[in-house]
């Protein structure tokens, strides 16, 4: 659905986009994971026909961007960082000017508009000003008139920022359910690392280049292998042990530490070869935070040290497991 090759974008002699190449899938969610100036959003841009590409080319839906501009954008919704309703409008209002814009055919306009609505539970809402609205429920129905004439591929360009961790969590409810009801293609741009959790693919882009690409446990296993916490009745005993077996073993103060690929399938064998009682064990797995350090150098709040870090979207991620 997006294929883009060695895209370029520069601003005079300011390189916000350089050689970025990368594919999407039909129905997947695919994650721009990166801090603010990484070259998110002038890739959405470039994608959505907002910006030329300097360099390079991409298509959307089997269309070329530069090329075929006005194909693309029939094909493509779009939900940019900031609100673009018109709060004194109702939702409904709203959603029926967007169906003028794209051309709706008169016959669909009430049952799709009948249909987003319900899909983002705004329903109940649909005669109310959107200056009533609360910025979650405008984020909401920002989704549901992007979805109006039925894309074929939804960019979501930070769409949470600002947002409290339930409303997060509620957005999220709506788009995988319409990727799920509609076979939507996502494109996401994020810097939270939970977010990005969310998606099938994730690309880490940091100052205009992408430095790795891969579903969120594929990046996490080349980061390194997972550690395992072991609070025993003999832990220097056991830490001998596990090491004469041929485990990578830490002793700290108060644990074993043993690193080791699948550490969860590895539990049952190393209470086995424990030979002592075992209190409890802990898995850790490698974060998201711990790949883009791997592969930037820094963590990602480094970043963003103004912003509160957001509480996980812990239903999203429980496909994974």
């Amino acid at each position: 659905m997006i294929d883009a090759v060695r895209l370029r974008k520069y601003y005079g002699s300011v390189v916000a986009v350089r050689e970025v190449s990368f594919s999407v899938r039909q129905g997947e969610v695919f994650a721009f994971l990166g801090p603010n100036g990484a070259g998110k959003t002038t890739t959405v841009k470039m994608l959505c026909t907002l910006a030329r590409p300097t360099a390079g080319r991409a298509s959307v839906a089997g269309f070329d961007v530069a090329r075929q501009p006005r194909a693309v954008r029939r094909r493509i919704g779009l939900v940019f960082q900031e609100q673009t309703l018109d709060d004194q409008l109702t939702a409904e209002q709203n959603l029926r000017f967007h169906a003028v814009l794209y051309h709706v055919p008169r016959a669909q306009v009430e049952p799709r508009i009948d249909r987003v609505l319900r899909l983002v539970a705004l329903e109940e809402r649909r005669h109310d000003l959107v200056s009533t609205f609360s910025g979650g429920m405008a984020r909401r129905l920002e989704i549901a008139r992007a979805m109006l004439h039925t894309p074929a591929v939804l960019f979501l360009d930070e769409p949470t920022i600002g947002l409290d961790p339930q409303t997060r969590a509620l957005m999220w409810d709506d788009v995988l359910r319409l990727r799920r009801e509609e076979c939507m293609t996502v494109f996401l741009t994020t810097h939270y690392m939970d977010e990005a959790e969310c998606a099938d693919r994730i690309a880490i882009i940091d100052n205009g280049s992408l430095v790795a690409t891969g579903t969120p446990d594929q990046l996490k296993r080349r980061v390194g292998v997972d550690t395992v916490d072991l609070v025993t009745a003999d832990n220097p005993g056991v830490a001998t042990r596990l090491g004469a077996a041929g485990y990578r073993v830490r002793e700290s103060e108060q644990t074993v530490v043993v690193f080791t690929e699948d550490g969860e399938a590895q539990v049952p064998r190393l209470i086995a070869q424990a030979g002592a009682a075992v209190r409890s064990v802990h898995v850790r797995r490698p974060t998201l935070d711990d790949v883009f350090l791997h592969y930037t150098g820094r963590q990602i709040r480094e970043e963003h040290c103004g912003h509160t870090p957001p509480a996980p979207i812990r239903a999203h991620s429980a496909h994974r497991r």
